[in-house]
């Protein structure tokens, strides 16, 4: 038994470039475990999702790995404690799905999902849905940091029942005009009001300390 990720092996070093790399190369168990492992771990060493010791061996022949440490589920797999621990499907299937999220800018379907992988359309509707709840930013999760911009928009309002004068404004303002287009996270409050300290805040509660506004 190896405590280390060097005990895996994978049968291609590079990344999957296409889908269809990535079905190929996820359809070998021993790359599914050695890529999520090396993302998991990027210090390259296991540790046990239950009480965080590194003193653990890998069962090759069973493609887990057995805590040292005496205590409850001292075994442990590559889907403990992720979001295909309880899903019957194998990471041949989720994977190449979360490859597809990952690089196409304008998302998948969950057709695409089905004639991809070859899995009902609820099946990809399911792991479509669990991968994007994964990838969301949470009240808990970490905060905004770097460069970070803070702004108010007022939404609602019918143009129609608008002053003419107000109504052209509006229709005025849809275009881009001379703005220029950002991309990166982006957290939305409901605020009652725009005073000082309320604003204030949610900045404290959203945005990291030292960070620029």
């Amino acid at each position: 038994m190896a405590t280390d990720l060097t005990a895996l092996s994978a049968t291609q070093t590079a990344d999957p470039n296409t889908l269809q790399e990535a079905v190929v190369y996820f359809s070998n168990p021993d790359n599914c475990l050695h890529y999520l492992a090396a993302r998991r771990w990027k210090d390259g060493v296991v540790k046990c999702p239950n009480c965080g010791s590194d003193k653990v061996g890998f069962v090759a022949s069973r493609r887990i790995w057995q805590c040292k440490t005496r205590h409850d589920r001292a075994q442990f797999s590559i889907k403990t404690g992720t979001i295909f621990e309880d899903s019957p499907l194998g990471l041949d299937k989720w994977l190449p799905v979360l490859w597809q999220i990952a690089s196409c800018k304008n998302g998948v379907s969950t057709w695409e999902i089905h004639r991809a992988i070859g899995v009902t359309q609820k099946t990809a509707w399911f792991m479509l849905h669990r991968v994007r709840l994964a990838m969301q930013d949470n009240e808990t999760g970490r905060m905004l940091g770097g460069e970070v911009e803070v702004d108010e928009t007022f939404i609602g309002g019918k143009a129609r029942n608008m002053h003419a004068d107000k109504r052209a404004e509006k229709i005025h303002a849809r275009g881009p005009g001379s703005k220029a287009m950002r991309v990166g996270r982006v957290r939305a409050r409901v605020v009652n009001n725009r005073r000082k300290k309320a604003l204030y805040d949610l900045v404290r509660d959203n945005v990291q300390p030292g960070s620029t506004l």
